[in-house]
């Protein structure tokens, strides 16, 4: 992969197998990195912090580099729950739903607010920031098996040809293994994410209780604040309440099956 020396490299890291692999690599095949810059939800899985301190000790003895932390100023449950709403037709059809002005609820297909506020509206910026004062390219860490979303960026691993697979592969093979949590995730985005697998809602349960004790009470307060509105559902078939007399229900006749 060509890459301009005279340029500000920026490299986008998520803490996912993808951005961390490509990062990796970036560093090993000794390709220039000015800066790494990871957008903090607030809401990751505690092992992906510790996963993102390790990488970052990496960067450290290689590069001499700091991960670049980006952080919305007031966080996941203030938007979630508090932010005002200032346009009047937004204020308009929430008065009609008789939905309070302030909070967006729980993110929905159309308006994933969640990813636009904490990710990537943050990472433009900074980027915008440093194209004022650089000639700069942005390294972004997407798997050559999910070439469609590629933009007119900079994609490491896809012009070296190394699927999703083959980049947890590479993490694993370098002491990267995030505390076993890809073998209960498939993906591992934020914990109370409300597009998760029911699956992966219930391996929560299981493996982390105190988050899904913190996911029962952030639904708890989106009902009582949003009530029966696309806002306050965590899923469109499943509350999180449900879900836990469901799984609990799902354990109970496993423990059966199982005597």
């Amino acid at each position: 992969m060509a890459t301009d020396k005279t340029a500000f490299h920026a490299v986008s890291l998520s803490g996912g197998k993808d951005s961390t692999a490509m990062l990796l690599l970036m560093i090993e095949r000794g390709l220039p990195i000015d800066a790494v810059l990871t957008a903090d939800t607030g809401m990751e899985f505690p092992e992906m912090y510790e996963h993102l301190d390790k990488v970052e000790r990496v960067l450290l003895r290689e590069r001499g580099l700091h991960l670049t932390w980006l952080r919305h100023e007031k966080g996941f449950e203030w938007l979630m729950f508090n932010q005002p709403k200032q346009k009047e037709k937004t204020r308009q059809l929430r008065d009609k739903l008789g939905v309070p002005n302030y909070g967006n609820g729980w993110p929905g297909i159309r308006v994933r607010w969640c990813t636009g506020q904490l990710k990537t509206h943050l990472i433009e910026k900074k980027v915008n920031q440093i194209k004022q004062e650089h000639h700069a390219l942005h390294y972004i860490g997407i798997a050559a098996d999910e070439r469609q979303r590629m933009k007119n960026l900079q994609y490491p691993l896809i012009d070296w040809k190394i699927t999703e697979k083959q980049a947890l592969q590479i993490c694993y093979d370098r002491g990267f293994d995030w505390n076993g949590l890809y073998k209960l995730y498939h993906r591992c985005s934020c914990w109370c994410c409300p597009f998760q697998s029911i699956e992966n809602l219930k391996t929560l349960r299981r493996h982390h209780p105190d988050l899904w004790q913190h996911l029962l009470q952030m639904d708890e307060r989106a009902l009582a604040q949003f009530g029966n509105t696309p806002l306050g559902h965590f899923r469109e078939d499943w509350t999180v309440a449900q879900l836990d007399q469901r799984f609990d229900a799902e354990d109970r006749q496993m423990s059966l099956f199982e005597m």
